[in-house]
């Protein structure tokens, strides 16, 4: 297969990366064709020995980061951004920037965002902390977390915690999520499936959503209870066990493009 092939399905989501961190479509789309035309007019700039989703972020950022002005904290190619969303991404740091869409934007793992980046994991982690609370400086909220394993709920409440929000209450059972989301009205729920007494995170999740708009993220052992093919499916939902910093991009992405739920179905 030639690298061309290889690169082709990829495009539209390298589009979305660069429009995320650029600021604009226009800036974006400027940068992908530059690091095509780099890539025709050398093809042995693109990295042979790793996968290629990793390899072409990483071809990417090497184009990006040779732009001085690209390197400076806050900076989004010279464009002033139009929305929310954008606003809030120029002021996060350039290299959290990065690692912050690479994790939580594109579902790269840690450890593919670290050879995009070409650094190491233990600093992609710090980066995610950093995005993270940058992130929460805009938009620090208070956490319901829905989950009876206790071990489980302090490692949630230490990563909440970590990047500047709060928790408002931990519940183990159906009953006790919604009264808790009744008497707290957090910003942000974290939900497992399976609680205590052998009720359901999702139906207390439900009951939640037919009054109130919040964004919820799952994080269960079963996900294919969730992704049954049936609308609407949950827009963020994380696996049993799961990778501390990939919890903190999720939390950041959620609040940070101010995702709201809506009812799934059971």
């Amino acid at each position: 297969m030639s690298l061309s092939e290889k690169i082709a399905p990829e495009l539209p989501y390298l589009r979305r990366f660069a429009r995320a961190l650029s600021g604009s479509q226009e800036s974006g789309d400027a940068y992908v064709v530059a690091m095509l035309e780099a890539l025709v007019a050398d093809s042995s700039l693109f990295p042979k020995d790793i996968e290629i989703k990793p390899a072409i972020f990483q071809t990417f950022l090497k184009v990006w980061n040779s732009v001085s002005i690209n390197g400076a904290d806050g900076s989004s190619a010279g464009v002033l951004a139009t929305d929310i969303p954008e606003r809030r991404l120029e002021a996060i740091s350039t290299r959290a920037r990065q690692a912050f869409l690479l994790v939580a934007v594109e579902g790269l793992s840690p450890a593919n965002a670290a050879i995009a980046l070409d650094t190491t994991l233990e600093d992609v982690r710090s980066l995610i902390d950093k995005a993270g609370n940058e992130i929460a400086e805009q938009v620090a909220t208070s956490v319901l977390i829905i989950e009876d394993e206790p071990l489980i709920a302090l490692d949630l409440h230490d990563l909440v915690t970590s990047i500047g929000h709060s928790v408002c209450a931990t519940a183990t059972t159906h009953k006790a999520a919604v009264a808790a989301f009744a008497k707290h009205k957090p910003g942000l729920v974290l939900a497992d499936m399976q609680l205590a007494d052998g009720s359901s995170g999702l139906e207390a999740v439900n009951e939640i959503l037919k009054s109130f708009e919040v964004p919820v993220i799952f994080i269960t052992a079963f996900p294919e209870r969730l992704l049954t093919g049936r609308r609407p499916e949950p827009t963020f939902l994380i696996n049993k066990p799961f990778q501390p910093e990939t919890v903190k991009a999720i939390i950041s992405q959620a609040l940070f493009f101010e995702n709201k739920a809506t009812k799934s179905a059971a």
